[in-house]
């Protein structure tokens, strides 16, 4: 009978092994920091161990893995993360995202302004941009930046002990804990990044009084270049307005955000497929990555958007199939991290989930969407080939095959039985730990 077998998160500092949670642990990153030392994870048994870093945040210090290591990982360790050409992230690091171990920070570079001249419009995107779907070159469009941030805050990861913990709260945590420490344009992300808090009627006055000091950065200044903010939240509604439209937020009942008749008629084009699914499938959450600009009066306006389709579970999904997927892997328990497709549209094979529990490799599963009139599928990966270790699924030719079964892992280290009653909160990495003072 198969049972999960988790690696617990121990690392080597100097000549020292420290679990995660062992008394100490604070001080002995804080020092190794200090001295500049790399503790090294020790997930894969019989090996040195794999390189990280420690970041020091405002509130503490992190251990972080090293640029472009995550697959060097156990894929049972909570630093794991697939190859980056399982996703579309794999052209984008080095170029569009910076990360700088020495200094814990990361530089993102962005294909839309985050500022507006005064007395100048800010141009609309062209219809074949997709409203940001898709960005040109080496830079994050929105729907880029929005996956970036929800694989930082490993959203995109699920174990069955995750089932009914993750909320919004929740997403809304990682979310902020994924854009600490990220630049662009020379200014920290999370001064102008905005997600809606939970809503609490008792705490309506805090929550907006707290809303209104971060879009006080945003707000207009004669003469000067007017600052426009970053938005993602879970789209309620978008309905017509006295003037134009208003898209309406979960957890935002008091403030409708404007949208112009011209934008609304550009996403209504670019995110059909996704609103049509949104609207007839009660269960998908529609999250929506926006700039947005405050007003004289402080009514906020959007500028430009992207649209993304995620199951109850908060794991983002490109279309029907890709749900049918998700939703078969999440009911099945198994472990996985969902791929993401960034800036590589929709018609580009690309890995849609990976497996994490069919032994000492992820497992790769393929959607082909497309299948030309003689039954061979178009834009299929060529690397795949006749490989047995990769699953394939034709819709259009049969139903879903199923799932490769699970293999016992071999890796000796095991999380005790009580680690898997801790909240979906206490399983993600690069987790800020206090020092002790």
């Amino acid at each position: 009978m198969y049972t999960t077998a988790a690696v617990e998160a121990a690392y080597a500092i100097g000549d020292q092994r420290w679990g995660r949670d062992a008394p100490g642990f604070a001080d002995a990153i804080a020092q190794a920091h200090e001295r500049h030392l790399r503790p090294r994870c020790l997930c894969q048994p019989g090996g040195p161990g794999v390189d990280m870093y420690v970041a020091r945040l405002l509130n503490g210090y992190t251990v972080k893995r090293m640029p472009n290591t995550g697959s060097q990982h156990a894929t049972t360790c909570p630093s794991y993360e697939p190859p980056a050409e399982f996703s579309g992230r794999g052209p984008l690091v080095g170029t569009a995202i910076v990360e700088n171990p020495a200094t814990g920070m990361t530089t993102l570079k962005l294909d839309f302004p985050m500022s507006k001249l005064p007395g100048r419009a800010v141009q609309p995107p062209s219809a074949s941009a997709s409203s940001s779907v898709v960005a040109h070159g080496h830079r994050l469009g929105l729907r880029a930046l929005l996956h970036y941030l929800w694989d930082q805050a490993e959203l995109t990861h699920w174990k069955p002990g995750f089932a009914g913990r993750r909320t919004w709260g929740t997403v809304r945590k990682h979310l902020l804990q994924a854009a600490d420490n990220k630049f662009v344009h020379g200014h920290a992300l999370l001064g102008s990044l905005y997600i809606p808090e939970v809503f609490s009627v008792e705490q309506r006055d805090a929550i907006q009084s707290r809303r209104q000091r971060l879009w006080a950065h945003g707000a207009p200044r004669p003469g000067q270049p007017q600052a426009l903010l970053l938005m993602v939240a879970e789209v309620k509604d978008i309905v017509p307005a006295r003037f134009g439209h208003k898209a309406v937020f979960k957890h935002l009942p008091d403030q409708a955000f404007a949208l112009d008749d011209a934008l609304y008629r550009r996403m209504g084009r670019s995110f059909e497929h996704e609103l049509t699914l949104w609207g007839t499938e009660p269960d998908l959450h529609l999250v929506m990555v926006a700039t947005f600009r405050v007003d004289e009066a402080g009514t906020p306006g959007i500028l430009e958007l992207s649209l993304m389709l995620s199951t109850a579970q908060w794991l983002p999904v490109d279309d029907g199939w890709d749900r049918q997927l998700v939703g078969a892997l999440v009911r099945q328990g198994r472990s996985f991290v969902k791929s993401l497709r960034y800036n590589v549209p929709g018609n580009q094979a690309l890995v849609c989930a990976s497996l994490l529990d069919c032994g000492v490799a992820p497992f790769p599963l393929f959607i082909d969407r497309d299948v030309g009139p003689e039954g061979a599928a178009l834009g299929e990966s060529p690397e795949s080939g006749g490989d047995s270790t990769i699953w394939r699924w034709r819709p259009a030719l049969s139903d879903m095959p199923a799932l490769p079964p699970r293999q016992l892992k071999t890796s000796p280290i095991q999380l005790p039985q009580e680690a898997f009653s801790r909240s979906d909160t206490e399983a993600f990495p690069d987790t800020r730990i206090q020092p002790n003072v």
